[in-house]
């Protein structure tokens, strides 16, 4: 049995906070050579061990199979603007050699029957502890800031009902997927002039612009 979980996720927690400054730097790489980052923002945290004790009850895994059963004790999340900047954010990502990719899992244009969408990456880190290289499973979820909203409702009402969600609800919660993948795709056709006007924004504030970039397009 795992008798100290603080042991056990110190290099998970190691993970998540490297994993934070490496993916919030790659946005200021993007506005360090005046290009608008394809990254909005970015969070990240370790499964509490309740949740990581009820998963494991849920999907059958047992402790001695934890670290490679369960890939999202560590989890990242990138928001972003625009459906292809996701798209952008996961071509990056392959390129980087500090990580490798496991698995892709493409929700968005493959959502899920209850309506989520959002593009998943395992990738396989290696973190320096002092006993030497651990590499560990972590999670990156990519989707822009409606689908964020809406995953993030339908996580909460999940805990109230235990994933079994009366018709009626479920049947909502579908249709303002929609809407919402809608919107995404409304904004996504009017990209263009929205980059343009937030580079005027930022220019006449006075921070530093990010004029929008012709090679989005292509």
């Amino acid at each position: 049995m795992i008798e100290n979980w603080n042991h056990f996720l110190l290099p998970y927690n190691q993970a998540v906070d490297e994993l934070k400054v490496k993916l919030r730097g790659m946005r200021k790489q993007f506005q360090n050579k005046n290009q608008r980052s394809p990254i909005e923002f970015v969070t990240g945290r370790v499964k509490p061990v309740d949740s990581i004790k009820e998963k494991m009850n849920r999907r059958h895994v047992s402790e001695e199979r934890l670290e490679q059963d369960m890939q999202d004790i560590a989890g990242l999340r990138i928001m972003c603007q625009f459906v292809e900047d996701i798209y952008q954010v996961v071509d990056i990502l392959r390129k980087r050699s500090d990580m490798t990719i496991l698995e892709e899992r493409d929700y968005i244009h493959n959502e899920k029957p209850s309506g989520y969408r959002s593009y998943h990456i395992v990738i396989e880190y290696p973190v320096q502890m002092i006993t030497g290289e651990k590499k560990i499973l972590a999670e990156v979820q990519i989707r822009t800031l409606a689908m964020n909203f809406w995953a993030t409702i339908e996580h909460s009402l999940n805990y109230k009902y235990q994933g079994e969600f009366p018709e009626e609800l479920s049947a909502r919660l579908q249709r303002a997927a929609e809407a919402a993948f809608k919107l995404d795709t409304e904004m996504s056709e009017i990209r263009e002039e929205i980059q343009e006007a937030q580079h005027l924004f930022s220019y006449g504030k006075g921070v530093d612009p990010q004029p929008p970039s012709k090679k989005d397009d292509q």
